[in-house]
């Protein structure tokens, strides 16, 4: 398969890279910082995004899976002390680059004989908790528009899901504090596996709680 990772130097992405490589699949590693031989693509460029797609439609002409894992925490502790500086953050982390990455890549899905979309969420986007003003908000409208991605392919035999997690953890995270134990947490591999599972339904436009696994 031809498999997109957005994000993908990042914990997670080399996760989801890891996997999708080791089965012997074509992987297109993006990241904004390039590092880990990953593409250095700017997402909140729409236009490089655009370039990105055309690119990948000219040497494979379709994708068959779409790991969106852009992602940033902001918070505080009130919800009178939330920064809607923080605000403008995270709706380019986890909305904007959502939106550019599923407009330009959505004809080279809907191409594919079983293709896959799939974003990160969060528990809290379905309650947010007072501090948790603007996090929440911005997960809450990437699942929205996820979702409407889902609608837009439920003709073909692509599907968009969203996969909802507490929070995620790394070997790195449990490294800097060992005596941490991260309950609910989602290690990064439990996320890859479940990515995977994604070519094993059909189901297009659901809410897949990992924290309940």
């Amino acid at each position: 398969m031809i498999i997109l990772v957005t994000g993908a130097a990042g914990p997670a992405g080399q996760a989801v890279v890891r996997r999708f490589t080791g089965q012997g699949h074509t992987v297109i590693g993006v990241d904004k910082s390039g590092a880990d031989g990953t593409l250095a693509v700017d997402l909140l460029d729409f236009d490089a995004v655009k370039g990105l797609a055309r690119e990948v439609a000219a040497e494979h002409g379709r994708v068959d899976g779409i790991v969106h894992l852009v992602g940033g925490w902001r918070g505080s502790k009130t919800f009178a002390e939330t920064s809607l500086d923080d605000w403008a953050l995270l709706h380019d982390l986890l909305i904007r680059t959502l939106q550019h990455v599923t407009l330009a890549f959505e004809p080279l899905l809907k191409v594919s004989e079983r293709g896959r979309f799939a974003i990160v969420s969060a528990k809290t986007a379905a309650r947010p908790g007072q501090g948790d003003a603007v996090y929440g908000t911005a997960k809450a409208a990437a699942e929205a528009w996820t979702l409407a991605f889902a609608d837009a392919l439920k003709d073909t035999a692509s599907t968009a899901n969203i996969l909802v997690v507490k929070a995620l953890v790394h070997d790195g995270m449990r490294a800097a504090a060992p005596e941490r134990r991260f309950p609910g947490f989602t290690d990064v591999d439990d996320l890859a596996e479940a990515v995977d599972r994604l070519w094993e339904t059909d189901a297009n436009g659901t809410r897949i709680d990992l924290t309940e696994r």
